[in-house]
């Protein structure tokens, strides 16, 4: 695309011409892609990323129908409240059962979604990581039983720093996420492919990063030239990830959020 035709999109589109690869998993990429495509982008859709059920909710039920015996809720993602309010409706359990707690939300997304279902979120980082979590929670814990909803595979990070501010923590998992087979095919074709090989590739979790990695069937910290790509990451955790298994960050979004992340990849173009 000449620059002349670029400056022209400008205003209106000014992702026309960039190809992007969004590897969320695929019932949550519609607002990325959506919001992509408004801007002019070709997305490619490529879920680096499954949500699976726990092989046992038997730990998860203990807990939700324990929730009286705990002072704080803790959630960090909306896979996490999506699967605890589908248990409770399970086990017959209402917002009302939530009324004694004090809530968290690791950030905007989280929040809307424990709100959707009328329960006030007490507390939401001015940071959505998890360090953030730990800061804005370390001084209101000392003594109080501390219930953190996550995924099975989850930074220990949380549950460690507030169990030395003087916090009981238990930490149950609600669901799993694991590499869709599905796509291996399809990434290494969009890689392989010039025609269809992305200018920018989004990662909204360091889950996203690791996946994408086992995906393409390489080896940590054995990188394959990426010439022409941009890894697009939404936060610290997924940027030091990537860097870790060495996919050097081309953007970052400030704000860890999902118009964050859109609005660096802009930014960037």
């Amino acid at each position: 695309m000449s620059n002349r035709a670029r400056r022209a999109n400008t205003a209106g589109q000014p992702l026309t011409g960039v190809r992007v690869l969004v590897g969320r998993a695929r019932h949550q990429a519609g607002a990325l892609s959506s919001e992509l495509r408004r801007l002019g982008a070709t997305v490619v859709e490529i879920p680096f990323i499954e949500i699976r059920k726990p092989r046992s909710f038997t730990a998860l039920d203990a807990a939700l129908r324990n929730l009286a015996s705990y002072d704080w809720l803790i959630l960090t993602s909306v896979n996490g409240v999506e699967a605890m309010w589908e248990r409770m409706g399970k086990l017959g359990l209402t917002k009302k059962n939530l009324a004694s707690l004090r809530v968290a939300a690791i950030g905007p997304a989280t929040k809307k979604s424990i709100e959707q279902g009328s329960v006030k979120v007490n507390v939401v980082p001015k940071e959505y990581v998890a360090e953030s979590v730990v800061r804005s929670l370390k001084n209101k814990v000392k003594g109080k039983r501390v219930l953190l909803v996550r995924a099975k595979v989850a930074r220990d990070l949380i549950p460690r720093e507030l169990r030395k501010a003087g916090a009981v923590v238990h930490v149950v998992e609600a669901y799993e996420t694991v590499a869709p087979e599905s796509s291996r095919r399809r990434l290494q074709a969009a890689l392989n492919n010039p025609r269809r090989r992305p200018h920018v590739i989004t990662f909204t979790s360091s889950s996203t990063v690791k996946n994408f990695v086992d995906l393409l069937g390489r080896g940590r910290k054995n990188p394959a030239p990426f010439q022409g790509i941009k890894m697009a990451s939404i936060g610290p955790v997924t940027s030091a990830t990537l860097n870790e298994l060495g996919l050097p960050v081309g953007i970052a979004a400030k704000e860890f959020t999902i118009p964050g992340l859109i609005a660096a990849i802009v930014q960037s173009h």
